[in-house]
């Protein structure tokens, strides 16, 4: 395979081309905005600048049969921007569109895009979310994501290109930062955390099987043109992966049982309300789709990631 790859010196990217690196007979491109950038020898790396509307890709497209394209503007927690969803579209939906035209127009035969399970929403109630629901999200990221999507689609059907949509919750292993990141630490010093009573379910996927499943999707002749929302397949609550990432440190999580209303009205006040949301919220995804059309299964467990997560961390 010869490989495109954009956002590959990012959290997901960087695994990606990692693995494509193990088999000798791919060729890997990373499509960089700069050239400060360190990658395995095996990849070649073309200075492309922002991902934007007007970006070129000539060059990085030469050869090229499949584009993974992982690069994107993240969910922003606290976005201080006037207009988000206009920051959000110039990248994620003009950007991405850009660059999915070029790769058609340069005879790409599949478009990996690498969505977001904030597609589908923030929360879900009696049932996991499924890669059929019906779209109704408010969030700015989300809805870029979204459109990005659609366009990629219509692209699809105007050309010879494939698309591959992959929809991940949160993504976790060696290299995570964020609130991810934070949480190890807690735990790590042994700090109080007041989450003992909160009952909820929360897929998560591990990096390995986001990769595996990313490495799947590009040459399976069944993935083409599909959405897939993917996780571990092990979902588990706030307490619960506390206490596994505490037995992967060797450790004792020590859980408070402080009544869930009682820590939303406090996050609220302090303008918290979406770490409230994932801490105390369920999100689950139905992954079935991956395992049945695609006879995917996750090459590592929970358990497994979280440790090589927590030594990565050290």
């Amino acid at each position: 395979m010869n490989v495109l790859v954009t956002g590959a010196t990012g959290f997901v990217g960087s695994a990606v081309v990692r693995q494509l690196g193990t088999e000798p007979e791919n060729r890997v491109v990373a499509a960089l905005r700069c050239d400060s950038a360190k990658l395995p020898h095996h990849v070649k790396k073309v200075i492309v600048g922002d991902l934007l509307a007007s970006t070129g890709y000539s060059t990085a497209l030469e050869g090229v049969n499949v584009v993974i394209h992982a690069a994107a503007r993240v969910h922003v927690m606290s976005d201080d921007v006037s207009d988000p969803l206009s920051e959000y579209r110039k990248v994620n939906v003009d950007g991405t569109l850009n660059l999915a035209k070029q790769a058609a127009e340069a005879g790409v035969k599949r478009f990996v895009f690498i969505s977001s399970v904030k597609v589908n929403g923030e929360q879900t109630q009696d049932s996991p979310f499924t890669p059929d629901d019906v779209i109704n999200t408010t969030d700015p990221y989300g809805l870029s994501k979204w459109e990005a999507e659609q366009g990629l689609f219509a692209l699809a059907e105007a050309t010879a290109m494939e698309v591959v949509v992959i929809r991940p919750p949160l993504v976790y292993g060696p290299g995570v930062k964020a609130n991810f990141l934070r949480m190890i630490q807690w735990v790590r010093k042994g700090v109080p955390l007041p989450f003992g009573a909160v009952r909820n379910k929360r897929s998560l996927i591990a990096l390995d099987n986001l990769v595996s499943f990313i490495v799947c999707c590009i040459d399976h002749p069944k993935a083409a043109n599909e959405v897939f929302l993917i996780s571990d397949g092990e979902d588990v609550s706030t307490p619960e992966l506390l206490h596994k990432v505490a037995r992967a440190l060797g450790k004792r999580a020590h859980l408070i049982p402080v009544p869930v209303g009682l820590m939303s009205f406090v996050a609220g006040l302090v303008e918290k309300k979406d770490v409230a949301e994932r801490l105390f919220g369920s999100l689950q995804v139905d992954s079935s789709k991956a395992r049945d059309l695609l006879d995917w299964r996750p090459v590592t467990s929970m358990e497994e990631q979280l440790k090589k997560t927590v030594e990565a961390c050290r």
